[in-house]
């Protein structure tokens, strides 16, 4: 199996694994639970909110709140942060998740006014549309810092500042894709909110985390026992948590991060030279984009068709979002870029993680320029 997906989901570091093991096993304990049993447990969520306050460059560990995905930590920070009784102005992008754009339709059906800046035919965000839209009545700015398709990063710490200099907002940072691929430091920036999940850095799926800046209050969205410092209760899924802290430590070494990329040019440099009419979506600019994720339309190819082909070679890919995978239209990020419709629909997302090998990428140029080839002859392509 040759997995370049991993935009995704990614596999569990071993590391991870061994490091939950015990609180599957004799560590059982409730960590609100007095007992001995109870303390090791809340120990060691501890030193796992510690870790991951360490990975995104937080001022104080108590500025992490554990979640159980990073989709409830989206919904979370944009719906605690607005009164909808209020319709507040707020702003995001064309190119959001769905965990943060289909948050804001409902909020746009329930009056509130929604501004959703552009981006352009490189997927760079529209900057001087976000100041023109700034105002004393916004209340959120809600933005992705790296697109999960083509992997293009929005300069947030920059935004953060225009933000802060053209209003009162509070800015939340969906960082669900960047973790662990980028270096974060938000206690030099002015972002209030953001959003991770640990499964998108070799951490185990069902665990995210919310980061709410010291001085920010937002109301729980689930009550009870009174966990997580009464912002979050139920109680805590410690392997799970673990397992997220477990994985933090592990990221926060980016030494792989070069070779990676290399592996991800290397294969992006020989399929753009080498196949006829493929196209990158999303810029060239290294700095300007995650260094695993590479977005390639195939004029006259269905993608679908191609992933399909690459499948039955155990190849793993994705045609867009793992979120939208049985969509049929066209990728609504490369809508947004203004990719033209037949490229949109031939575009193949590779994502690229810590356990693939030069011998996969050869493996994969190896087989697919034949495949490009095979699925033009039978939709009557010339190339």
């Amino acid at each position: 199996m040759i997995y370049l997906d991993n935009n995704a989901t990614t596999r569990i570091a071993p590391e991870v694994i061994e490091a939950m093991r015990p609180y599957m096993e004799d560590g059982y304990g409730n960590p609100s639970s007095a007992h001995s049993l109870g303390r090791a447990a809340k120990f060691a969520v501890e030193v796992a909110r510690e870790s991951v306050a360490e990975l995104i460059g937080a001022a104080s560990k108590e500025e992490i709140v554990f979640t159980a995905t990073g989709s409830e930590a989206d919904n979370w920070a944009i719906l605690g942060s607005i009164d909808t009784q209020e319709k507040p102005h707020l702003i995001t992008s064309s190119i959001e998740h769905g965990a943060v754009s289909k948050v804001f339709r409902s909020l746009e059906e329930q009056g509130c006014r929604v501004t959703w800046l552009d981006v352009d035919e490189n997927g760079a965000l529209d900057i001087d549309g976000l100041k023109n839209a700034l105002s004393d009545q916004t209340k959120l700015v809600s933005l992705m810092l790296a697109n999960n398709e083509t992997g293009i990063l929005f300069p947030v710490a920059e935004i953060s500042e225009i933000i802060k200099e053209h209003s009162n907002a509070l800015f939340h940072v969906d960082g669900v894709n960047a973790v662990g691929k980028v270096p974060i430091d938000l206690k030099s920036t002015k972002v209030d909110l953001f959003s991770l999940a640990g499964h998108k850095f070799y951490g185990p799926k069902g665990v995210g985390a919310l980061y709410i800046r010291s001085g920010v209050e937002l109301p729980p969205v689930v009550v009870g026992g009174g966990q997580e410092r009464g912002r979050r209760s139920g109680t805590e899924a410690v392997h799970q948590i673990v397992g997220l802290g477990a994985a933090a430590r592990l990221v926060r070494d980016m030494s792989s991060i070069e070779r990676i990329r290399g592996l991800r040019d290397r294969l992006e440099s020989q399929v753009l030279n080498g196949i006829p009419n493929t196209y990158l979506n999303g810029t060239a600019e290294s700095n300007m984009r995650l260094p695993n994720t590479s977005s390639i339309s195939f004029a006259g190819v269905n993608g679908e068709m191609l992933m399909a082909r690459l499948d039955d070679l155990e190849v793993c890919v994705s045609t867009g979002s793992a979120c939208h995978s049985q969509d049929k239209a066209a990728s609504g990020v490369l809508q947004a870029m203004d990719i033209p419709y037949e490229r949109a629909m031939g575009a193949i997302r590779f994502s690229f993680g810590r356990y693939n090998t030069d011998a996969e990428v050869d493996f994969v140029l190896k087989h697919l320029p034949g495949m490009v080839a095979d699925l033009r002859l039978l939709a009557g392509v010339q190339t």
